[in-house]
This record gives C-alpha cells, structure tokens and sequence, in this order.
C-alpha cells in the first residue's frame, strides 16, 4: 500500500491566531459555540482530515488563556465537546488533551474508553504534562511539579490507563437472555496497579471498542518528553521551523521506539503547520498582514510569557529591542528552546516574534500557493521528516476553508492524499494496528505452548 500523508485538524474555536477572533470572518464567541465547532467538523471530514485535533487549558494567566489570546479566556472542555460532535460525522477522528499531572488513571481511561464508545471507534488521547503554577494553584498545589517528575508520573498514567482498557476482553459480553449470561466473568480483569505514583485496582467499567482502544498522541519535545513518545505514543505532535530539525528528531524517534521493541511505521510523526493560503502569493501574503495588523500588545506580550515557560517578564521592555534571556523553567522546556531559536536565527525583536509565531506558536507558519505549500509537505514527507502534518488555520472557518478548497486537492493530484477514508475507526485510517487484550494474548500464548 502506498504511504500517504496524514492531516490532523487543529481547530479551537476561538482561531489558532491570538488576534483570530477580531477578523471579520471568524465569530467572536466561537470558543463557546457548539453549531460553530459542528461546522469545523463537518468541513474537516469533507477534507477528508483523519482527526480533530484539540488541545485545552486548565487555568487563566500565562501559560493559559494569555498564551492563546483573550478569545480563549473560556471554551469547551474537549471531551464533552467531541462526544456531543460525534453523531454529526460519521468518518473524522477526535483527539482530546487530558492530563497526567491533573487527572487520576481510572477518569482518564474512564471518559476516553466512553467517547471511543459513543463516536464508534474514532477517539485518540493526546497526553500532557501540564505546566505552570496558575494550573497547579486550581488543583491544590502552590508550584507546578518539577519537569522529569511530571515525566515519570505521566508514563505510570500510561501503563495504568492501558491496563484498564484492557480490563474485559473483546468477546466478554455475551449478552445472552436465554442463559441469562451477561458477561464471560472470566474474561473481566483487574489491574491491581501499584506504582510510585497511582494505586489501581480496576476493573474499568466500561467495554471495549471497536478499534480496542483510543489512539495515544503525545507531543513532548524535550529529551524526558521523547522517551516518553518512544515508549507509548502512537501518533506525536511536534514543531519545528526547519526540514532538518524535523529530521533529527523524526529518525530519533524512530531509533528510540525500535530499541524499545516497537514497530516505528506505527508510531506517526506531525509536525504542526500553520498555512495562509493565496491563489497567489501576493493574496496569500495580504491574509497574513491582515491578521497581523490585528494583534494587541498586549497579548503578544502574554504570548511569549506564555511560551517561554512564564519565567519571563516583559512589561517595561521595548518591543521594537531584542528579545531578553529567559530564566530555566520547569514548564516547556523544548518550547522555550525554540522561541529563542526563532528569535535568533531570524534577528527578530521582541515584537516581530510575537507576529511571526502569533498564529503557530513555534510550529511552521507558511505564507503561499497551494502549489508552494504541497511543494514543502510533499519534501518533509518524503524525506523522513513527516509522516504527515496537523494543520493549523490561523482563523476560522476561512483558513480551513481555504485548505479544504485548495491544498487538498493539490495533495490529491500529486497522490500524496486519500481521496476516500479507509475505514470506519481513527485507527484503521490513520494504518494503525488493532491493540490485542493483553489477558487474550497471555491466554493464546499458553493454549499454543499446551
């Protein structure tokens, strides 16, 4: 079978671009319209994207709303959005953000396991390890966890939430009036987990899916935040500005994963892309000025506190200086990496970088023709740096309109892009593997070994 590329959706509400909200085109209450969000999936499934991708905030300040604009001061929690989307596709996947460092194992599994349920196969979770003392501060802590401990309790979350989606086997349920056998008691299973972190006992209680269970994303960029995608995600979010960053980290990941005994064709690499997209270059350009010129001080400046991992304060600073140095912080490390990189090798001031990443927050902003922006998906996918790419319209719904319209079927002529989903799961269209019950596996070895 030929490789083709995938394409994830990134659609909040509110516009990806901080300044989003103040175009004409998009609605200003978008973050809490559920008809708007309907009309984003309903457009992502005719462009045929494999996933509606969303990401989520659990507090206001840097690092939350401030770091996505004022139109993201509220919006929907993901979860509940997307179960309430489901039965308006029939084909587009769901990824929802949910923490490890918030939430306890049996929710996590709980709520996804029941999405995954509700939309027929088509729920993934992205894992976070979510920063920052204002998120910390809402869930009885005064100072957010130190990075390589939110690592090591993300990667028991993992274990344990895998271990409770196994918790009945495929064929358990036998449902059967005249018997009057509900379930196979053999085939339920508890976990009793016992870890540094979560004491488990399980069983969950809830089936599983059609596809077994939900597709695991992770979008971790730091040394602690690759090993734990090596080890455990199936599809990963990353950004990079440059073709041979995306390499480095694309054929690392790869390395990783085979050391540890995983097959990496099934572990899906997606950079982050942010298109504006022209018929012609000049119209492509004048999109991006448009909603440039839109941008408030203000919250460019909360921007790159945010992004710079909330150590930095740049009030009384000019804007039109250089970018200063930003003390360590224990939030994104790789994230605050790359903004001072973009500074750096672009010789931006402080105000030029907030325009630049205003829309792709360190992911890869492209002003162009469809034709130039197939041109740099097709040489990343085809040169191991992308197994495909979640996109990232600036505003809303125009910007996904505009790719829709315009870039897919340019991907389609060149055979880069499905021209019809594969299948019925998230799984099946992204060339995922079904994940065998491991009770069902360890049963199958003995019953061959006897």
């Amino acid at each position: 079978m030929t490789r083709k590329i995938r394409l994830g959706a990134f659609l909040p509400g509110g516009g990806q671009h901080i300044a989003a909200w103040r175009h004409p085109d998009q609605p200003a209450d978008g973050a809490t319209s559920f008809e708007f969000h309907k009309q984003l999936a309903q457009t992502a499934e005719r462009g045929l994207f494999d996933a509606y991708f969303l990401a989520d905030n659990l507090a206001i300040g840097f690092g939350g709303a401030r770091e996505g604009g004022n139109a993201k001061i509220a919006g929907f929690e993901p979860v509940t959005l997307f179960s309430a989307l489901a039965p308006f596709t029939t084909h587009l996947g769901f990824i929802a953000t949910s923490s490890t460092t918030y939430e306890e194992p049996f929710t996590t599994a709980r709520k996804f396991a029941s999405l995954d349920l509700i939309s027929g196969g088509r729920a993934g979770w992205n894992v976070v390890t979510t920063t920052g003392d204002l998120t910390a501060q809402n869930f009885n802590r005064e100072t957010q966890l130190p990075h390589a401990a939110r690592y090591r309790r993300a990667a028991e979350h993992v274990e344990v939430v895998k271990s409770l989606w196994d918790s009945f086997e495929d064929d358990a349920f036998l449902r059967d009036k005249d018997t009057g056998a509900f379930y196979d008691q053999g085939k339920l299973h508890e976990s009793d987990h016992r870890g540094e972190h979560f004491q488990v006992r399980g069983p969950l209680n809830i089936s599983r899916s059609p596809q077994g269970y939900p597709v695991i994303v992770q979008a971790g960029q730091s040394d602690d935040g690759r090993g734990l995608a090596a080890a455990t995600a199936e599809v990963i979010f990353t950004a990079h500005q440059h073709l041979e960053t995306a390499q480095e980290f694309y054929r690392d990941i790869k390395a990783r994963a085979r050391g540890l005994g995983r097959n990496p064709d099934y572990i899906l690499v997606m950079p982050g892309v942010s298109p504006f997209v022209g018929r012609t270059q000049s119209e492509a350009r004048e999109k991006y000025e448009r909603l440039t010129s839109l941008i408030l001080e203000e919250d460019g400046v909360g921007l790159l506190n945010g992004l710079t991992g909330g150590t930095l304060d740049l009030r009384g600073y000019d804007l039109d200086g250089p970018l200063p140095p930003a003390p360590p912080t224990e939030g994104m490390k790789s994230r605050q990496a790359l903004i001072r990189q973009i500074a750096d090798e672009n010789n931006f001031t402080i105000r030029q970088l907030y325009q630049w990443i205003a829309s792709a927050r360190g992911h890869y902003t492209i002003v162009g023709t469809p034709e130039t922006i197939v041109d740099t998906l097709q040489e990343w996918f085809e040169n191991e740096g992308a197994d495909g790419f979640n996109i990232l319209p600036p505003w809303l719904p125009t910007a996904l309109n505009d790719f829709v319209d315009l870039v897919i079927p340019e991907l389609q002529r060149r055979g880069l892009f499905r021209t019809a989903y594969e299948g019925k799961t998230l799984r099946e269209n992204l060339g995922l593997p079904f994940p065998i019950n491991r009770w069902t596996a360890e049963r199958s070895v003995v019953q061959a070994a006897e």
